[in-house]
């Protein structure tokens, strides 16, 4: 059956003679529930049809043909026409749905497709910190709600393990590598040598040379700054995975930049064969204020060493060639969107189809702000990831043995809702705004929060492990056609298309601003009705919304990185 926005399209189209895709775009759900499920703005066609909004509305509600078993009716509002769904109907396409052997709300829209996702990338030998929080989640969410929707994805942790800084930091190791057991704390000794380096590179030009220095070697292969280098990605690799097995993350490669060091000297051919590549003061650049950009992407610098963009024009080659990719996801900060605007331009040159340079994207991101603003490795002004998620287990734990202190397994429950709460912020709201951490706001249980939706998952099964039911469709159509019923299956109908909302904006946080609603929704329908009664088919009925709010907050909550405990 086509879903009740392409039907009411189809039947739009054939009315208007306007292709089906463009009445599509104009199709919209009403802000408020009297006005209906979809409402059709028919001023979108005044100027095509050179009549007004109200003469529009009149003629298609008059030459429109639609099942009344599927949209039962449709109203006039100023300049809307307004559809509304047979409430029977969509209980039945909703259970029939829910019955199939696949995860609720997967689909073929992304069969074929390749999205190549680069998140995460923390930076070998420094904390990996809560400012790496936002690029690990968002990338997660996107990577499982892709694959949902039967997108071939690829995560990428694209581990900043090159550059200056490593420079810096064999620098410090040479000098005072022997005060320093990095062996048993890895981290955070690498983190007070880089302190360190960096305070006496700002007084001494010869210091800050010799590190310049240090990563040319490590570029040119020298065996020494190669062992050491080595040695602190190893280290460095094992501290985080701690990290990532508290999150849940995984990834598919772990290429970072140096993998690209022995694919940079083709970069540099091309470009040079473009004649776009120029000298600048010992340094070879490429001009972009032709394409409006004003400050030129560095593709070398002058002693010879490469760059961040050049590594990430080598990676784009590679996953081109290797991945085949129709989106290439870029998950960083916004402070990096001058430096893709450049890379994305400069990739223009590099001689792929244009299908791959169309589909690079950057997926900014706002900041994590401690309430006395920024963090800085180099001040040392940071707080650790790892820290971070033990805190919010502890604090989780201590909540719940407040409120349910004879609960068993109070240590993985903890786990599990001090981990969700964390992930749940981050993806709360929109990614580009900044966040500042609040543990009051995150760990609260009443507000619209992970704890939130976790304990109304945990309501739903209490519920339905206190009877048995029957999965009856025809009596559950019967019985389910209150507001407060139907506004949970609205919401469950539209589960696929929120998925394909994200995707079209990469924006994790319109799936759980949907399981908020779905959440509140249930929580209303629980008040209203009671769900375990004397009559066995209302009986039947209500406890089979249970079970199919309860399938949906678990399938949405995983794919945002969170695992839902069965008890609270």
């Amino acid at each position: 059956m086509l879903s009740f926005k392409m039907q009411i399209a189809k039947q739009l189209a054939k009315a208007t003679n306007i292709d089906i895709q463009e009445i599509q775009k104009y199709i919209e759900k009403p802000k408020e529930e009297k006005n209906g499920d979809y409402a059709f703005p028919c001023f979108s066609l005044a100027k095509k049809l050179k009549k007004s909004p109200q003469e529009i509305a009149q003629e298609l509600k008059e030459k429109i043909d639609l099942d009344i078993n599927i949209i039962e009716e449709v109203k006039i509002v100023g300049p809307y026409l307004n559809f509304y769904i047979n409430k029977k109907t969509l209980v039945k396409e909703v259970l029939q749905e829910m019955q199939k052997e696949q995860e609720y709300g997967t689909s073929k829209i992304g069969e074929g497709k390749n999205i190549v996702i680069d998140y995460s990338a923390p930076n070998i030998a420094k904390p990996f910190h809560i400012g790496h929080l936002r690029s690990t989640v968002i990338g997660a969410a996107l990577y499982n709600i892709y694959k949902h929707l039967g997108y071939n994805t690829i995560g990428i942790n694209h581990l900043g393990d090159y550059g200056t800084q490593f420079g810096k930091l064999i620098e410090g190791y040479k000098l005072w590598g022997k005060e320093y057991n990095i062996e048993e704390n890895p981290i955070d000794e690498l983190t007070k040598i880089y302190i360190r380096i960096n305070e006496l590179c700002k007084k001494d030009e010869k210091v800050l040379n010799s590190c310049r220095d240090n990563f040319k070697k490590l570029e040119d292969g020298d065996k020494y700054c190669i062992e050491i280098w080595q040695k602190f990605r190893e280290l460095s690799l094992k501290e985080f995975q701690k990290v990532y097995d508290l999150l849940g993350s995984s990834f598919d490669s772990w290429d970072g930049e140096a993998f690209y060091s022995d694919k940079m000297p083709e970069v540099i051919e091309i470009l040079e064969k473009s004649g776009k590549l120029t000298e600048s003061q010992g340094a070879k650049i490429i001009d972009l204020e032709e394409s409006g950009i004003n400050t030129p992407c560095i593709i070398e610098k002058t002693n010879g060493s490469t760059t961040y963009a050049t590594r990430d024009l080598a990676a784009i080659i590679y996953r081109a060639r290797n991945y085949n990719f129709d989106k290439a996801l870029y998950v960083t900060s916004y402070e990096q969107i001058l430096h893709f605007k450049q890379v994305f331009e400069v990739a223009k040159l590099l001689g792929l189809d244009e299908k791959y340079t169309k589909g690079l994207e950057h997926v900014p991101f706002g900041m994590v702000l401690l309430p006395e603003g920024k963090m800085s490795t180099r001040e040392g002004k940071i707080v650790k990831l790892e820290d971070l998620l033990t805190e919010s287990i502890k604090r989780a734990k201590h909540i719940i043995e407040e409120k349910n202190p004879e609960l068993e397994d109070k240590d993985e429950i903890a786990k599990k809702v001090g981990i969700g709460a964390i992930i749940f912020n981050d993806l709360a709201n929109s990614r580009l705004k900044d966040e500042i951490f609040d543990w009051n706001t995150i760990l609260n249980f009443q507000g619209e929060t992970g704890p939130y939706i976790q304990y109304t998952y945990v309501r739903c099964k209490s519920i339905l492990e206190k009877e048995k039911y029957i999965f009856n469709i025809k009596e559950i159509e019967e019985n389910l056609i209150d507001e407060y019923s139907q506004r949970i299956f609205k919401l469950i109908y539209n589960f696929e298309d929120t998925l394909i909302q994200v995707t079209q904006k990469n924006e994790p946080s319109i799936l759980s601003r949907y399981l908020i609603d779905l959440a509140k929704a249930f929580s209303s329908f629980y008040n209203e009705n009671k769900i375990i009664v004397d009559n066995q088919q209302i009986k039947n009925a209500r406890m089979t919304l249970t079970y199919i709010t309860a399938e949906v907050l678990k399938i949405g909550a995983k794919l945002l990185g969170m695992q839902m405990p069965n008890k609270m």
